[in-house]
């Protein structure tokens, strides 16, 4: 059976260089490329069970996300499975249903199976983090804050909000009603703060009845669009809040034969799928596979060692106005 001292052997190097490179210890790329080049034509494949006895951690990721069927999570999962591979880590995908008890049930695995550590996209404010914490095991917020001193890396969340309804009010629109996420997660509230500055900066009131919070998937948005459209005076465009909640308003508004440029629309995040034109409705594109990398690049620094204080990455949007609206 291959060893470690005959990958050494052939790429020149220590036994000690050849297990620093496959633990993922800082070594130089050039000692990195012979490392690896050596083991593929050994055919030669770490112990990883000796390796996780020994350190007390597997070469596992935890990633837990509210909805692996959004589009959004599931670029951003790519980006972390595409970072952690990389690494020679593999990535363990978890979907809480943005429910704090299968969440919390995901991380009592994550310290069971001595994953090496977690990144999450919390659940709600309620969110407990304290007992993987407490093991040492480093943990990255993603798409929302939390209350706990660790890294974090999210969206401009409130001003994409003010783009989405800037670019709205610049088409001409009225009359700008606002359908976000729940109330109670930060990404959601955010938005719709962004919503307010834009209606504020252009001194137009901000009508209670035109913000609705819903849940983040195409049924909220449905909801949502259809009480819009049974106001006394309906607004003559909408923001959705994200990729899923403008999927379901631009359904109801399709139905109701009230497609862009009849009503404005603005979506912040992507639109997965749509039968309107991609140039008919203002997207405000977030980064999600950027997300992704970002957290999994941090959380390997924190897995090897770095002690720096916690950090917040904050990623810009970018603006892609419908050429169709009025």
């Amino acid at each position: 059976m291959t060893t470690i001292y005959d990958v050494a052997a052939l790429a020149q190097v220590s036994p000690a260089t050849v297990s620093r490179v496959f633990n993922g210890t800082s070594v130089s790329s050039e000692k990195v490329a012979a490392v690896r080049a050596a083991a593929e034509q050994l055919k030669f494949v770490p112990n990883r069970t000796a390796r996780t006895l020994r350190l007390q951690s597997s070469e596992v990721i935890g990633l837990i996300i509210p909805d692996i069927e959004n589009p959004y999570f599931t670029e951003m999962a790519r980006g972390v499975e595409d970072v952690a591979s990389e690494a020679g880590y593999s990535v363990v995908l978890c979907n809480s249903d943005s429910a704090l008890e299968k969440e919390a049930t995901y991380l009592d695995i994550a310290m069971a199976e001595h994953m090496s550590g977690v990144i999450i996209a919390t659940a709600s404010e309620e969110s407990k983090l304290d007992g993987i914490l407490a093991t040492g095991r480093p943990v990255v917020a993603v798409d929302r804050s939390t209350t706990y001193d660790i890294d974090v890396v999210t969206m401009a969340n409130r001003a994409a909000g003010a783009s989405a309804t800037q670019d709205l009010i610049d088409a001409g629109y009225r009359s700008v009603a606002y359908i976000g996420g729940p109330e109670h997660i930060d990404t959601a509230a955010e938005r719709a703060a962004g919503w307010r500055d834009a209606l504020a900066k252009t001194d137009r009131e901000v009508d209670p009845e035109l913000l609705r919070f819903v849940t983040f998937r195409v049924d909220g948005g449905r909801a949502a669009m259809e009480e819009l459209l049974a106001l006394p005076e309906p607004p003559d465009a909408v923001v959705a809040g994200n990729n899923l909640i403008g999927v379901g308003a631009i359904q109801v508004l399709t139905e109701h034969g009230l497609t862009p440029p009849k009503v404005g629309v603005a979506v912040i995040g992507s639109l997965p799928f749509t039968t309107l034109s991609p140039t008919a409705v203002t997207v405000v594109r977030l980064p999600a596979r950027h997300m992704g990398v970002t957290a999994a690049r941090m959380l390997l620094e924190r897995i090897r060692g770095d002690q720096q204080p916690a950090r917040t990455v904050v990623l810009r949007n970018e603006v892609q106005a419908a050429s169709a609206q009025r």
